[in-house]
């Protein structure tokens, strides 16, 4: 069956229905496998999925390198999105956010020699630099497009006025913004704000994180390094509260026939055709089942019963540990 497609935005490109998000495959979420992961990236362009995420910051640019041995002879058939502004040291450390425009320009042509193409499709500001004006920054990565560079400009994490204030500047294609079962907070300004613009809309953890799977039982269920293990949401009295959440969305899975991910991507992807979800893996298994929500059909009444179960703000715990939440563009 052919994959669906949907379109990022009034006049941007069109990207597989399902993306992939590659950061777990190289940090934060426990042991990796290069091979593995590789073979999930190849997997998932012959199932289709040609919308591809990844980021400099992702294993200090091991990431990008991985998705670059992946494609590489597949180039054509990906459409590829990278971002920069989280600013990494060698040994991994945080330097913080950088939007100034020769970082920019620099940033990009670090990313391009690690994923070994000439051009990136998608290009994001990861998160927004509140100590350099939106529009020197977007008009660097401006010049970066009519360098033939970059194609489209994308904005992650980035508040309504700074979102108009770059559009302004340079079309934005699609706003990269946490957004799921757990995670609504985007449907008061965000949303509204991007589809008066004609903005497409990227959804990133739309499993909250693997929460919303109904695999993890207890904190200790993640690895020593796992990040998650300092994300408030999977932390003590956090952690029972959402686990009590989850069981009611796994047991509406169970009547559908479907598993608890698959529901949680279907509804994300019910939210409308301009929102493009970008599960991670990085594993071939768990592929295949993310792309089954694409036969996840969602009735009214099945939307209704989800918003009973999970309104906007029913999640306990913030999204990020305090230095994550200090970066989110207010």
């Amino acid at each position: 069956m052919a994959m669906a497609r949907r379109r990022l935005g009034k006049d941007g490109p069109e990207v597989s229905a399902i993306g992939l998000g590659c950061m777990g495959m190289s940090e934060f979420y426990g042991e990796t496998d290069e091979a593995e992961s590789v073979a999930t990236i190849q997997e998932a362009i012959e199932r289709g999925v040609d919308f591809l995420d990844t980021a400099d910051m992702y294993g200090v640019g091991r990431n990008e390198e991985l998705v670059g041995r992946a494609i590489a002879g597949r180039r054509d058939r990906v459409f590829l999105a990278t971002k920069f502004g989280n600013v990494r040291g060698a040994d991994g450390s945080f330097g913080g956010v950088c939007g100034r425009p020769d970082y920019v320009r620099s940033a990009c042509e670090a990313s391009l020699r690690r994923l070994g193409v000439e051009t990136i499709d998608l290009y994001y500001q990861h998160r927004v630099d509140p100590d350099v004006p939106i529009e020197e920054t977007v008009g660097a990565m401006a010049g970066l497009v009519e360098a033939g560079k970059v194609r489209f400009l994308g904005l992650s994490e980035a508040a309504p006025a700074t979102i108009r204030r770059a559009h302004a500047t340079h079309p934005i294609a699609a706003l990269q913004t946490e957004y799921s079962l757990w995670s609504r907070d985007v449907e008061e300004e965000i949303l509204p704000t991007v589809r008066a613009l004609g903005i497409g809309f990227v959804a990133y953890s739309p499993l909250g994180r693997g929460f919303l799977t109904g695999q993890f039982r207890s904190p200790d269920d993640f690895p020593e390094d796992d990040a998650r293990r300092i994300h408030p949401r999977f932390a003590g009295e956090n952690f029972r509260r959402n686990l009590d959440l989850v069981a009611e969305i796994e047991a509406m899975a169970e009547e559908k026939g479907c598993t608890a991910a698959q529901l949680a991507i279907a509804w994300v992807l019910a939210r409308g055709e301009d929102v493009v979800p970008i599960p991670g893996t990085k594993r071939r298994r768990y592929l295949e089942q993310n792309l089954g929500a694409l036969g996840v059909s969602l009735s009214e009444e099945d939307l209704r019963r989800i918003d009973r179960i999970l309104p906007p703000g029913a999640a306990s715990g913030a999204r990020y540990h305090e230095r994550g939440m200090a970066t989110i563009d207010g």
